[in-house]
C-alpha cells in the first residue's frame, strides 16, 4: 500500500495503444494516455473551482 501511495502522490501515467486490423491492414489505430494522481488539500484539483468560505 505505501508503494501505491508514492505513485499517487506523485503521479502515474499510463499509455497504450490499440490497433483493429484484418490482414495486416490496419483499419482503426487508437492512442491512450491517462494520468493518475492523489487528490488532497495540499494537491488540489485543477478543475475545482476556488474554495467556499464556510
Amino acid at each position: 500500500m505505501d508503494l501505491l501511495d508514492r505513485l499517487l502522490t506523485g503521479g502515474v501515467v499510463v499509455t497504450g495503444d490499440v490497433v483493429l486490423s484484418i490482414a495486416d491492414i490496419d483499419l482503426v489505430r487508437v492512442s491512450l494516455r491517462a494520468l493518475i494522481v492523489s487528490i488532497s488539500a495540499e494537491n488540489p484539483s485543477p478543475w475545482a473551482g476556488p474554495p467556499h468560505a464556510g
